[in-house]
Protein backbone atom coordinates (compact mmCIF):
# COMPACT_ATOMS: atom_id res chain seq x y z
CA UNK A 1 0.00 0.00 0.00
CA UNK A 2 1.09 3.55 -0.58
CA UNK A 3 -0.22 6.83 0.75
CA UNK A 4 -1.68 8.94 -2.03
CA UNK A 5 -2.43 12.63 -1.63
CA UNK A 6 -4.31 14.79 -4.10
CA UNK A 7 -1.01 16.22 -5.30
CA UNK A 8 -1.29 13.55 -8.03
CA UNK A 9 -4.13 15.56 -9.53
CA UNK A 10 -2.09 18.59 -10.52
CA UNK A 11 -1.80 17.32 -14.09
CA UNK A 12 -5.54 16.96 -14.58
CA UNK A 13 -8.73 18.83 -13.77
CA UNK A 14 -10.60 17.60 -10.71
CA UNK A 15 -14.33 17.50 -10.14
CA UNK A 16 -16.96 17.37 -7.43
CA UNK A 17 -20.44 18.54 -6.53
CA UNK A 18 -22.14 20.10 -3.58
CA UNK A 19 -22.67 23.59 -2.14
CA UNK A 20 -23.86 26.97 -3.54
CA UNK A 21 -25.48 30.28 -2.47
CA UNK A 22 -25.92 34.05 -3.13
CA UNK A 23 -26.33 37.63 -1.73
CA UNK A 24 -27.59 41.23 -2.19
CA UNK A 25 -28.34 43.25 -5.32
CA UNK A 26 -25.80 46.00 -4.85
CA UNK A 27 -22.91 43.67 -3.98
CA UNK A 28 -22.54 44.86 -0.41
CA UNK A 29 -20.81 47.79 1.18
CA UNK A 30 -17.50 49.54 0.89
CA UNK A 31 -14.27 49.22 2.76
CA UNK A 32 -10.52 49.05 2.44
CA UNK A 33 -7.49 51.23 2.83
CA UNK A 34 -7.33 51.98 -0.89
CA UNK A 35 -10.88 53.36 -0.87
CA UNK A 36 -12.04 50.77 -3.39
CA UNK A 37 -15.45 49.15 -3.09
CA UNK A 38 -15.11 45.91 -1.15
CA UNK A 39 -17.54 44.23 -3.52
CA UNK A 40 -15.22 44.77 -6.47
CA UNK A 41 -11.89 44.09 -4.73
CA UNK A 42 -10.03 41.27 -6.49
CA UNK A 43 -7.18 40.96 -3.98
CA UNK A 44 -6.08 42.16 -0.55
CA UNK A 45 -3.97 44.76 -2.34
CA UNK A 46 -7.16 46.47 -3.47
CA UNK A 47 -7.86 47.17 0.21
CA UNK A 48 -4.36 48.48 0.79
CA UNK A 49 -3.13 45.21 2.30
CA UNK A 50 -4.28 42.53 4.73
CA UNK A 51 -4.52 44.87 7.72
CA UNK A 52 -6.95 47.09 5.84
CA UNK A 53 -8.96 44.07 4.67
CA UNK A 54 -9.21 42.82 8.26
CA UNK A 55 -10.33 46.26 9.42
CA UNK A 56 -13.01 46.45 6.71
CA UNK A 57 -14.25 42.94 7.53
CA UNK A 58 -14.40 43.72 11.23
CA UNK A 59 -16.41 46.86 10.49
CA UNK A 60 -18.97 44.66 8.74
CA UNK A 61 -18.85 42.37 11.75
CA UNK A 62 -20.69 39.41 10.19
CA UNK A 63 -20.27 36.61 7.66
CA UNK A 64 -23.12 34.58 6.18
CA UNK A 65 -22.38 30.96 5.24
CA UNK A 66 -24.65 28.19 4.02
CA UNK A 67 -24.65 24.38 3.94
CA UNK A 68 -21.56 23.96 6.12
CA UNK A 69 -22.13 21.10 8.60
CA UNK A 70 -19.75 21.43 11.57
CA UNK A 71 -18.74 17.77 11.19
CA UNK A 72 -17.93 18.13 7.48
CA UNK A 73 -14.19 18.31 6.78
CA UNK A 74 -13.59 19.98 10.17
CA UNK A 75 -15.78 22.97 9.35
CA UNK A 76 -16.75 23.31 13.01
CA UNK A 77 -13.19 24.19 13.96
CA UNK A 78 -12.75 26.32 10.83
CA UNK A 79 -15.80 28.46 11.60
CA UNK A 80 -15.00 28.80 15.30
CA UNK A 81 -11.35 29.68 14.72
CA UNK A 82 -12.14 32.34 12.11
CA UNK A 83 -14.83 33.91 14.27
CA UNK A 84 -12.60 34.07 17.37
CA UNK A 85 -9.52 35.19 15.45
CA UNK A 86 -11.20 38.19 13.83
CA UNK A 87 -14.15 38.87 16.13
CA UNK A 88 -16.64 38.34 13.30
CA UNK A 89 -20.02 36.75 13.94
CA UNK A 90 -20.85 33.86 11.62
CA UNK A 91 -24.45 33.24 10.57
CA UNK A 92 -24.75 29.65 9.38
CA UNK A 93 -27.86 28.77 7.38
CA UNK A 94 -29.11 25.30 6.40
CA UNK A 95 -26.02 23.39 7.59
CA UNK A 96 -27.39 20.15 6.13
CA UNK A 97 -28.50 21.71 2.84
CA UNK A 98 -27.78 20.13 -0.52
CA UNK A 99 -26.33 21.66 -3.64
CA UNK A 100 -29.75 22.25 -5.06
CA UNK A 101 -30.83 23.96 -1.84
CA UNK A 102 -27.96 26.37 -2.22
CA UNK A 103 -28.64 27.04 -5.87
CA UNK A 104 -32.21 27.84 -4.89
CA UNK A 105 -30.89 30.23 -2.23
CA UNK A 106 -28.83 32.05 -4.84
CA UNK A 107 -32.03 33.02 -6.59
CA UNK A 108 -34.45 33.39 -3.71
CA UNK A 109 -32.26 35.39 -1.28
CA UNK A 110 -30.67 37.84 -3.67
CA UNK A 111 -30.89 41.34 -2.25
CA UNK A 112 -31.47 40.19 1.33
CA UNK A 113 -29.17 40.82 4.30
CA UNK A 114 -29.31 37.12 5.20
CA UNK A 115 -28.06 35.99 1.79
CA UNK A 116 -24.87 33.89 1.72
CA UNK A 117 -21.57 35.73 1.37
CA UNK A 118 -19.44 32.72 0.42
CA UNK A 119 -19.93 29.39 -1.31
CA UNK A 120 -18.46 25.92 -0.87
CA UNK A 121 -19.32 23.87 -3.94
CA UNK A 122 -18.17 21.30 -6.44
CA UNK A 123 -16.43 22.26 -9.64
CA UNK A 124 -19.50 21.65 -11.79
CA UNK A 125 -21.64 23.94 -9.63
CA UNK A 126 -18.84 26.50 -9.47
CA UNK A 127 -18.75 26.68 -13.23
CA UNK A 128 -22.52 26.86 -13.36
CA UNK A 129 -22.57 29.74 -10.88
CA UNK A 130 -19.84 31.50 -12.87
CA UNK A 131 -21.82 31.08 -16.09
CA UNK A 132 -24.84 32.62 -14.34
CA UNK A 133 -22.68 35.61 -13.30
CA UNK A 134 -23.17 34.94 -9.60
CA UNK A 135 -19.53 34.99 -8.50
CA UNK A 136 -17.08 37.77 -7.67
CA UNK A 137 -13.47 37.19 -8.82
CA UNK A 138 -10.87 37.26 -6.06
CA UNK A 139 -7.30 36.00 -5.70
CA UNK A 140 -6.02 35.13 -2.23
CA UNK A 141 -2.45 35.93 -1.19
CA UNK A 142 -1.44 32.27 -1.63
CA UNK A 143 -2.95 32.20 -5.14
CA UNK A 144 0.26 31.05 -6.83
CA UNK A 145 0.32 27.88 -4.70
CA UNK A 146 -3.05 26.76 -6.03
CA UNK A 147 -2.30 24.65 -9.15
CA UNK A 148 -3.46 26.21 -12.41
CA UNK A 149 -5.92 23.41 -13.13
CA UNK A 150 -7.49 23.80 -9.69
CA UNK A 151 -8.86 27.30 -10.22
CA UNK A 152 -10.56 29.68 -12.59
CA UNK A 153 -7.83 31.90 -14.06
CA UNK A 154 -9.72 35.05 -13.06
CA UNK A 155 -10.48 33.82 -9.53
CA UNK A 156 -14.21 33.22 -9.73
CA UNK A 157 -13.66 29.87 -7.96
CA UNK A 158 -10.70 27.89 -6.68
CA UNK A 159 -10.38 24.36 -5.30
CA UNK A 160 -9.64 23.99 -1.61
CA UNK A 161 -9.89 20.54 0.00
CA UNK A 162 -10.66 17.01 -1.14
CA UNK A 163 -10.43 13.30 -0.60
CA UNK A 164 -11.46 9.89 -1.86
CA UNK A 165 -14.69 7.92 -1.87
CA UNK A 166 -14.62 5.35 0.93
CA UNK A 167 -16.73 2.68 2.60
CA UNK A 168 -17.43 3.29 6.27
CA UNK A 169 -18.76 0.41 8.37
CA UNK A 170 -20.26 0.09 11.84
CA UNK A 171 -18.38 -3.03 12.90
CA UNK A 172 -20.45 -3.21 16.06
CA UNK A 173 -23.45 -4.07 13.88
CA UNK A 174 -21.88 -5.59 10.75
CA UNK A 175 -20.07 -8.88 11.34
CA UNK A 176 -17.64 -8.58 8.42
CA UNK A 177 -17.08 -5.10 7.00
CA UNK A 178 -16.81 -4.73 3.20
CA UNK A 179 -13.70 -3.11 1.76
CA UNK A 180 -14.58 -3.24 -1.96
CA UNK A 181 -17.63 -2.36 -4.04
CA UNK A 182 -17.93 -5.96 -5.21
CA UNK A 183 -18.54 -7.12 -1.65
CA UNK A 184 -21.55 -4.84 -1.26
CA UNK A 185 -23.67 -7.30 -3.26
CA UNK A 186 -23.27 -9.93 -0.56
CA UNK A 187 -26.67 -10.90 0.95
CA UNK A 188 -25.28 -10.33 4.46
CA UNK A 189 -25.55 -6.57 3.81
CA UNK A 190 -29.32 -6.56 3.28
CA UNK A 191 -30.70 -3.05 3.76
CA UNK A 192 -27.38 -1.69 4.99
CA UNK A 193 -25.73 0.13 2.06
CA UNK A 194 -26.39 3.89 2.02
CA UNK A 195 -25.12 6.99 0.20
CA UNK A 196 -24.58 10.49 1.54
CA UNK A 197 -27.48 12.14 -0.27
CA UNK A 198 -29.08 12.01 -3.71
CA UNK A 199 -26.57 11.63 -6.59
CA UNK A 200 -28.57 14.12 -8.67
CA UNK A 201 -28.01 16.80 -6.03
CA UNK A 202 -25.04 15.98 -3.80
CA UNK A 203 -21.37 15.59 -4.65
CA UNK A 204 -20.57 12.79 -2.24
CA UNK A 205 -23.38 10.58 -3.52
CA UNK A 206 -22.65 11.40 -7.17
CA UNK A 207 -18.99 10.58 -6.67
CA UNK A 208 -19.96 7.33 -4.93
CA UNK A 209 -21.82 6.30 -8.09
CA UNK A 210 -18.81 7.20 -10.22
CA UNK A 211 -16.45 5.23 -8.00
CA UNK A 212 -18.81 2.26 -8.34
CA UNK A 213 -18.65 2.68 -12.10
CA UNK A 214 -14.86 2.47 -12.06
CA UNK A 215 -15.18 -0.72 -9.99
CA UNK A 216 -17.55 -2.29 -12.51
CA UNK A 217 -16.01 -1.81 -15.92
CA UNK A 218 -16.93 1.84 -16.33
CA UNK A 219 -14.62 4.78 -16.86
CA UNK A 220 -14.44 8.54 -16.57
CA UNK A 221 -16.25 8.57 -19.91
CA UNK A 222 -18.95 6.17 -18.75
CA UNK A 223 -20.67 6.49 -15.36
CA UNK A 224 -23.46 4.18 -16.48
CA UNK A 225 -22.05 1.00 -14.88
CA UNK A 226 -22.18 2.77 -11.53
CA UNK A 227 -25.92 3.28 -11.89
CA UNK A 228 -26.26 -0.32 -13.05
CA UNK A 229 -24.37 -1.42 -9.95
CA UNK A 230 -26.61 0.45 -7.53
CA UNK A 231 -29.63 -0.95 -9.34
CA UNK A 232 -28.20 -4.39 -8.60
CA UNK A 233 -27.67 -3.34 -4.97
CA UNK A 234 -31.31 -2.27 -4.81
CA UNK A 235 -32.59 -5.44 -6.52
CA UNK A 236 -30.54 -7.54 -4.10
CA UNK A 237 -32.26 -5.78 -1.20
CA UNK A 238 -29.02 -4.25 0.05
CA UNK A 239 -29.62 -0.58 -0.81
CA UNK A 240 -30.86 1.68 1.96
CA UNK A 241 -32.41 4.96 0.65
CA UNK A 242 -32.08 6.70 4.02
CA UNK A 243 -29.58 9.55 3.84
CA UNK A 244 -26.71 8.85 6.19
CA UNK A 245 -26.08 10.94 9.31
CA UNK A 246 -23.93 10.22 12.38
CA UNK A 247 -27.13 9.27 14.21
CA UNK A 248 -28.31 6.77 11.59
CA UNK A 249 -24.84 5.22 11.39
CA UNK A 250 -24.42 4.90 15.14
CA UNK A 251 -27.91 3.46 15.64
CA UNK A 252 -27.32 0.84 12.97
CA UNK A 253 -30.02 2.21 10.65
CA UNK A 254 -27.40 2.89 7.95
CA UNK A 255 -24.39 0.86 9.12
CA UNK A 256 -22.53 0.98 5.77
CA UNK A 257 -21.74 4.47 4.52
CA UNK A 258 -20.39 5.32 1.06
CA UNK A 259 -18.91 8.78 1.53
CA UNK A 260 -15.71 10.83 1.37
CA UNK A 261 -12.87 9.32 3.38
CA UNK A 262 -12.42 12.45 5.49
CA UNK A 263 -16.09 12.42 6.47
CA UNK A 264 -16.17 8.75 7.30
CA UNK A 265 -12.86 8.96 9.15
CA UNK A 266 -14.08 11.92 11.20
CA UNK A 267 -16.56 9.63 13.00
CA UNK A 268 -14.00 7.16 14.30
CA UNK A 269 -13.05 8.83 17.59
CA UNK A 270 -16.56 10.05 18.41
CA UNK A 271 -18.12 6.66 17.77
CA UNK A 272 -15.43 4.93 19.84
CA UNK A 273 -16.41 7.08 22.81
CA UNK A 274 -19.94 5.71 22.41
CA UNK A 275 -18.72 2.13 22.20
CA UNK A 276 -19.13 1.85 18.43
CA UNK A 277 -16.32 0.32 16.36
CA UNK A 278 -16.08 2.23 13.08
CA UNK A 279 -13.94 1.04 10.16
CA UNK A 280 -13.07 3.01 7.01
CA UNK A 281 -11.61 1.67 3.76
CA UNK A 282 -10.92 3.30 0.39
CA UNK A 283 -12.06 0.55 -2.02
CA UNK A 284 -9.21 -0.59 -4.24
CA UNK A 285 -11.61 -1.54 -7.04
CA UNK A 286 -13.01 1.98 -7.42
CA UNK A 287 -10.57 4.74 -6.44
CA UNK A 288 -12.16 8.13 -7.12
CA UNK A 289 -10.95 11.48 -5.81
CA UNK A 290 -12.28 15.02 -5.91
CA UNK A 291 -11.89 18.55 -4.58
CA UNK A 292 -14.46 21.06 -3.42
CA UNK A 293 -14.25 24.70 -4.50
CA UNK A 294 -14.63 28.03 -2.76
CA UNK A 295 -16.17 31.18 -4.21
CA UNK A 296 -17.53 34.59 -3.21
CA UNK A 297 -21.04 35.67 -4.07
CA UNK A 298 -21.12 38.64 -6.42
CA UNK A 299 -23.99 39.94 -4.29
CA UNK A 300 -22.48 39.27 -0.84
CA UNK A 301 -23.96 41.55 1.84
CA UNK A 302 -20.60 41.39 3.67
CA UNK A 303 -18.05 41.56 0.81
CA UNK A 304 -14.99 42.35 2.94
CA UNK A 305 -15.69 39.54 5.41
CA UNK A 306 -16.24 37.20 2.46
CA UNK A 307 -12.78 38.00 1.13
CA UNK A 308 -11.14 37.69 4.53
CA UNK A 309 -12.79 34.26 4.91
CA UNK A 310 -11.11 33.11 1.70
CA UNK A 311 -7.74 34.45 2.84
CA UNK A 312 -8.11 32.47 6.07
CA UNK A 313 -9.13 29.24 4.31
CA UNK A 314 -6.04 29.35 2.08
CA UNK A 315 -3.57 30.38 4.78
CA UNK A 316 -1.34 27.77 6.43
CA UNK A 317 -3.62 27.90 9.45
CA UNK A 318 -6.75 27.22 7.45
CA UNK A 319 -5.18 24.54 5.29
CA UNK A 320 -3.93 22.70 8.39
CA UNK A 321 -7.46 22.77 9.83
CA UNK A 322 -8.64 20.89 6.71
CA UNK A 323 -5.75 18.48 7.18
CA UNK A 324 -6.67 17.91 10.83
CA UNK A 325 -10.15 16.95 9.61
CA UNK A 326 -8.74 14.21 7.39
CA UNK A 327 -9.08 16.00 4.06
CA UNK A 328 -6.28 16.93 1.70
CA UNK A 329 -5.83 20.72 1.29
CA UNK A 330 -5.01 22.02 -2.17
CA UNK A 331 -1.78 23.71 -0.99
CA UNK A 332 -0.51 20.54 0.71
CA UNK A 333 2.43 19.86 -1.66
CA UNK A 334 3.85 23.35 -1.14
CA UNK A 335 3.24 23.20 2.59
CA UNK A 336 5.02 19.84 2.83
CA UNK A 337 7.96 21.29 0.96
CA UNK A 338 8.02 24.35 3.21
CA UNK A 339 7.61 22.25 6.35
CA UNK A 340 4.40 24.03 7.39
CA UNK A 341 2.02 21.04 7.06
CA UNK A 342 0.87 19.41 10.32
CA UNK A 343 2.99 16.23 10.29
CA UNK A 344 0.77 14.33 12.73
CA UNK A 345 -2.40 15.10 10.77
CA UNK A 346 -0.65 14.21 7.51
CA UNK A 347 0.39 10.82 8.88
CA UNK A 348 -3.21 10.10 9.92
CA UNK A 349 -4.65 10.36 6.40
CA UNK A 350 -6.36 7.15 5.24
CA UNK A 351 -4.13 5.09 2.98
CA UNK A 352 -5.09 4.65 -0.66
CA UNK A 353 -4.17 1.70 -2.83
CA UNK A 354 -4.41 1.84 -6.62
CA UNK A 355 -4.48 4.52 -9.29
CA UNK A 356 -6.34 7.75 -8.64
CA UNK A 357 -9.07 8.77 -11.09
CA UNK A 358 -9.97 12.41 -11.78
CA UNK A 359 -12.50 13.49 -14.45
CA UNK A 360 -12.20 16.49 -16.75
CA UNK A 361 -14.89 19.15 -16.86
CA UNK A 362 -16.32 17.64 -20.04
CA UNK A 363 -16.51 14.19 -18.45
CA UNK A 364 -18.09 15.71 -15.36
CA UNK A 365 -20.82 17.44 -17.35
CA UNK A 366 -21.58 14.33 -19.36
CA UNK A 367 -21.75 12.15 -16.24
CA UNK A 368 -24.13 14.55 -14.51
CA UNK A 369 -26.47 14.40 -17.48
CA UNK A 370 -26.52 10.60 -17.36
CA UNK A 371 -27.21 10.51 -13.63
CA UNK A 372 -29.94 13.13 -13.94
CA UNK A 373 -31.63 11.09 -16.65
CA UNK A 374 -31.29 7.63 -15.15
CA UNK A 375 -30.92 7.66 -11.36
CA UNK A 376 -34.42 8.52 -10.13
CA UNK A 377 -36.11 6.58 -12.90
CA UNK A 378 -34.18 3.38 -12.20
CA UNK A 379 -33.73 3.57 -8.46
CA UNK A 380 -37.31 4.52 -7.62
CA UNK A 381 -38.90 1.96 -9.92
Amino acid sequence: MRRTTLRTAVAVVTAGLTLTACGSDDGGGSGGGSGSDAATATSAEDFGGMDALIEAAQEEGELNVIALPPDWANYGEMLETFSEKYGIEINSASPDGSSQDELNAVESQRGQDRAPDVLDLGTAFARQAQAQDLLAPYKVETWEEIPENQKDPEGHWFNDYGGFISIGCNASVVETCPTTFAELLDPQYAGQVALNGDPTQAAAAFSGVWAASLANGGSLDDIGPGIDFFTQIKDAGNFNPVEITPATIQSGETPISIDWDYLNASFTETFAEEGVEWQVAVPSDGVFGSYYSQAISKFAPHPAAARLWQEFLYSDEGQNIWLAGGSRPVRLPDMEEAGTADAEALAALPEVEGDVEFPTDEQQTAAQAVVAERWNAEMSG
